[in-house]
């Protein structure tokens, strides 16, 4: 499915499309392989069926935090407000420690929420010069320059998630990435 010289795989897609479903699928196959596994998950918040925010998880520690909620302080993403304190603490801090000690890197997501935080962006640059193999979850259509210098990566692999390939790519991307550590 991909040369060997892939070492970071960007996945991106609508909101809804799988996208976190597939990066926890891949985090177990990596872990199931006895490779530490650093970086953060972002998760939905909801009330009934209504998403009123996200919180950041710690791949590494296990610590949770408010990434952003409707009813919170902070800069504003859609109906959103960012809370930059724990973007800066739990969510930089967990790519920060993944760049220097895991052996497997996941980003979820690099978007709107993430960018709005210069710490969390320095923890991306960490983990991109790192040289370890990443997940990165990208935001589907937005510009920014470290979404380019992500991009521009001569070692990634881009997988967009369409309704089409979703169950495909969410049984082959987690054996292939696994596999591609050893």
């Amino acid at each position: 499915m991909s040369s060997p010289r892939t070492r970071i795989w960007l996945v991106t897609g609508p909101p809804g499309i799988g996208k976190s479903t597939l990066v926890s699928k891949v985090v177990f196959a990596v872990r199931s392989r006895g490779h530490g596994v650093g970086g953060c998950l972002t998760r939905e918040v909801r009330k009934g069926r209504e998403r009123t925010g996200f919180r950041l998880i710690d791949l590494l520690s296990g610590n949770e935090a408010e990434l952003a909620s409707v009813s919170g302080l902070g800069p504003r993403v859609g109906k959103y407000r960012v809370n930059i304190t724990n973007l800066s603490t739990l969510g930089a801090g967990s790519l920060l420690r993944a760049a220097e000690v895991a052996d497997f890197i996941v980003i979820d997501e690099v978007g709107p929420m993430e960018l709005t935080s210069p710490e969390f962006r320095k923890g991306v640059k960490a983990c991109l010069a790192s040289g370890k193999p990443m997940l990165v979850v990208l935001h589907e259509s937005m510009k920014d320059p470290l979404m380019t210098a992500i991009t521009e990566q001569p070692d990634n692999k881009l997988v967009e998630l369409t309704l089409h390939n979703r169950e495909g790519v969410s049984e082959q991307l987690p054996a292939e990435i696994a596999l591609s550590l050893g």
